[in-house]
């Protein structure tokens, strides 16, 4: 009896949600002529990325396997999974997935087409206890087009003679074809009538389901195998349109796989040949160099040159769903410059030119850099952070000092470097927010990639023979410095005085305000936490970031601030896993998991994040302790996941199986962090070569040896400081000519001081205010002749003591 194709029903489907963030693999072909990415976790590709890198377009694709007695198995929740690269730093992948009941094992091979935008799955059925013949394998396919699992649309049909599954949305399509006939298919809605629910509710397909349409659909086809059929090669095209999706994966198809797997391979092996040797292998043999430098390429974009994004995943995706559009697969510029810093550890200076390029494509007209953005630099989130600002600046240093950026070349990124230390300058040294993304003002972290940037396109300005802006930028720089102390370091201990520390760098302090004798004695807002567990002193609130101060070069590693604050970094936030000692980022931080492994949801309690093991293996080698450093390396090598890739996260709490949370291994955050594998490839260079590889030389020279102090302070409208110390002059600096109408007697006398325009169009004057003595009060006000009008407001700063900062 024929059966009349249906639309199925249930539409439009349950609410759409991501998946696992727990990747296991990710890979590409390096081609341009392949734009597809893809990852996997339990046993199953995941996400697969198309046309752009930030473009997700699957939730996943896995097989279930049907049996005698209405036995029903999924292979991601029902298996005992295993993967391999095909070799060392080349990710295509063997997957084997044994079920738990020992009936049948599948295995795969996976890798993506270089010609052509197609994913290429090689499988494998073997009936270990039933005879082959007794079981039914299904292909199950979840479309999520272009970053959204709703408003799409599936169905069977046909191309060239050849049932083809189809599905299309915002302009995508794609088209899943198989080397062996498909047998029984249909399209349904995901929680009513899709395949799996009719699988497992029915053991059969519903015949008439052909169709679903603009909803959360998914897409099934049964293998077909048969007893001299074994292998199927699953061939899953992406294009603009359902025609041409289905002759990609026709085209890939008729090719087959070993001629895919040996171009996908060689693509790779000379990506791999080009590098650094600082191979290193990890008791499973994986070697975790090449791992780590598999992974960096695997984010890169081949639409966009110098795009990279911080991770091909979704941090808890299975508890998330179409509003949270970008996930993690967004190009941060701070994870991007991390990542550029890694290709140039592994010798790859070529990539890292790239990124400097793509940066430089992507900088707002007014010399920042957005927050994090598309790959074609559309930004996403609306902040502003200073180190992101300043961080493009180190990356051209670097490569200038390494030789790949010479005087010619750097002429091509002068305007770039002009206009980011032009934004600095004027807007620092107050952050919008943190590293973290969290909260403003005056983090150790950001001061310290914000002096050394100013100090590193210093040389490059002087290079280029623009002496004048270059002082300038070192005369900020050094006034900075001086106060990073008054900004974020607490003496008398603070809340720590148990742990025996005389003192210690804050997490972060608020920026000034009237309330505050300096900005570590404000609140801060702890984000992520529970509306009546927010608000906490500055002082409250530590983080590793301090040791950013040694790393950029500022601080000396035994400067006793230092030494007093890795103390209380590790009385407070270190955690003894079973790998080694990790570090949580700060006091009180919430994003991460709730205490009984529930996914975070707004609020959390932060976990362990491998990539500070990195970051203290390197003040460790700074400190002159390699093997402590070395001892570091191993405890992040050995916080990866299945497959070597590293988390941002790792569970610290006793195994809650159910939740698939284990102590000391990969939580339910984002993996890989590509940020963590560029911490790993620049420690294993730093290890190799003695010294810190990305640690900039001009704040070691400057405020270290040199001992350099700034001789004056500045007040500004975005920085109204309240005092000085006394012996230095007061600089004021405005957006606007100006003439600063002053008095240090109460108005007994008066002053007039005219300001002068700079090379970034900061209008100054330096107040020779050097003399007073402590007590007394310098009173202004200003005259803006091009509006021919008065502040009508004065203005007080006092003159402290000598010592004070």
């Amino acid at each position: 009896m024929a059966v009349t194709p249906t639309v199925a029903r249930g539409a439009p489907g349950i609410e759409a949600r991501w998946t696992s963030s727990a990747k296991s693999g990710v890979g590409t072909a390096l081609s341009a002529k392949s734009p597809l990415w893809f990852t996997i976790s339990h046993g199953i590709l995941n996400e697969i990325y198309y046309p752009r890198l930030d473009s997700a377009c699957t939730r996943d694709m896995g097989l279930v396997v049907t049996g005698p007695g209405g036995s029903f198995s999924e292979e991601k929740r029902g298996a005992v999974h295993a993967i391999e690269p095909f070799e060392d730093g080349v990710p295509g992948y063997r997957l084997t997935n044994t079920a738990s009941n020992g009936a049948y094992r599948i295995e795969k091979r996976i890798v993506t087409d270089s010609k052509r935008p197609v994913l290429l799955q090689e499988t494998s059925f073997t009936a270990l206890k039933e005879p082959a013949a007794d079981y039914r394998v299904y292909a199950l396919l979840a479309p999520h087009l272009v970053n959204a699992g709703m408003g799409n649309t599936a169905w069977i049909g046909e191309r060239k003679g050849q049932r083809i599954l189809f599905a299309t949305g915002r302009g995508v399509s794609l088209a899943l074809a198989s080397s062996l006939p498909w047998g029984a298919c249909a399209a349904g809605y995901v929680g009513f009538s899709d395949d799996w629910q009719q699988l497992h509710d029915n053991g059969a397909l519903d015949p008439s389901c052909q169709r679903a349409e603009d909803g959360n659909v998914a897409l099934t086809g049964e293998i077909g195998f048969s007893a001299g059929k074994t292998i199927a090669l699953l061939a899953l095209g992406f294009g603009a349109s359902p025609e041409e999706a289905a002759d990609l994966a026709l085209a890939s198809l008729q090719q087959g796989f070993e001629p895919a797997a040996k171009a996908y391979v060689e693509n790779w092996r000379k990506f791999q040949a080009g590098l650094e040797k600082l191979d290193r292998h990890a008791a499973s043999g994986l070697n975790t160099y090449r791992a780590s430098t598999a992974v960096l390429a695997s984010h890169l974009s081949v639409t966009r040159p110098g795009a990279a994004v911080a991770s091909l995943s979704i941090p808890w995706g299975f508890n998330k769903g179409d509003d949270d559009l970008g996930g993690y697969h967004l190009v941060w510029p701070r994870d991007l410059v991390e990542t550029a810093g890694g290709f140039l550890a592994a010798g790859d200076a070529r990539q890292a030119l790239q990124i400097l390029a793509y940066l430089r494509s992507i900088q707002q007209p007014d010399g920042h850099w957005p927050q994090n953005c598309w790959s074609d630099g559309t930004a996403y989130w609306p902040g502003i952070q200073m180190d992101e600002c300043a961080f493009p600046l180190l990356l051209a240093d670097a490569l200038r000092r390494a030789g790949h950026l010479p005087r010619a070349s750097l002429g091509d990124f002068l305007a770039m470097i002009e206009s980011a230390a032009a934004y600095v300058v004027r807007n620092g040294p107050v952050t919008g927010e943190d590293r973290w993304e969290e909260d403003a003002g005056y983090s150790p972290f950001t001061l310290a990639v914000e002096i050394a940037a100013l100090l590193a396109a210093a040389d490059m300005l002087d290079v280029c023979d623009k002496h004048e802006p270059a002082n300038y930028l070192r005369e900020i720089a050094d006034c900075w410095n001086d106060q990073v102390e008054r900004w974020t370091y607490v003496t008398g201990a603070g809340l720590y005085a148990g742990e025996g520390v005389a003192g210690y760098y804050v997490r972060i302090a608020p920026p000034d305000d009237g309330g505050a004798a300096s900005p570590k004695d404000g609140f801060v807002p702890i984000k992520n936490r529970p509306p009546a567990d927010t608000d906490k002193p500055a002082e409250a609130i530590i983080s590793p970031d301090a040791l950013a101060l040694v790393r950029f070069g500022l601080r000396a590693a035994d400067d006793p601030r230092i030494l007093n604050t890795v103390k209380a970094i590790d009385a407070i936030l270190r955690s003894e896993l079973p790998q080694g000692p990790l570090w949580y980022r700060y006091t009180g931080d919430g994003y991460g998991e709730h205490e009984d492994g529930a996914p975070f949801d707004g609020t959390g309690r932060g976990r362990p994040w491998p990539l500070l093991a990195g970051e203290r293996a390197h003040y460790e080698l700074a400190a002159g302790r390699k093997d402590k450093a070395a001892q570091l390396l191993e405890t992040l090598e050995r916080s990866a996941g299945v497959g070597g890739l590293l988390p941002e996260q790792v569970w610290d709490r006793p195994d809650l199986p159910d939740r698939e949370l284990r102590l000391g291994a990969p939580s339910g955050s984002a993996m890989p962090l590509v940020w963590a594998h560029a911490e790993h490839i620049k420690l294993l260079r730093s290890l190799r070569d003695g010294a810190v590889f990305d640690m900039p030389p001009q704040g070691v020279a400057r405020y270290i040896k040199r001992k350099m102090v700034s001789p004056f302070r500045i007040w500004r409208f975005n920085n109204k400081i309240r005092s000085i110390p006394a012996g230095k002059a007061l600089r004021v600096e405005l957006s606007a000519p100006g003439v600063v109408h002053w008095s240090s007697d109460k108005w007994l006398t008066v002053q007039d001081s005219k300001t002068v325009e700079n090379a970034f169009g900061i209008h100054l004057v330096d107040l020779p205010v050097s003399r007073l003595q402590p007590g007394a009060t310098i009173v202004f006000t200003f005259f803006w002749p091009e509006a021919m009008r008065w502040e009508n407001v004065d203005f007080s700063v006092g003159i402290d003591q000598p010592n004070g900062q």
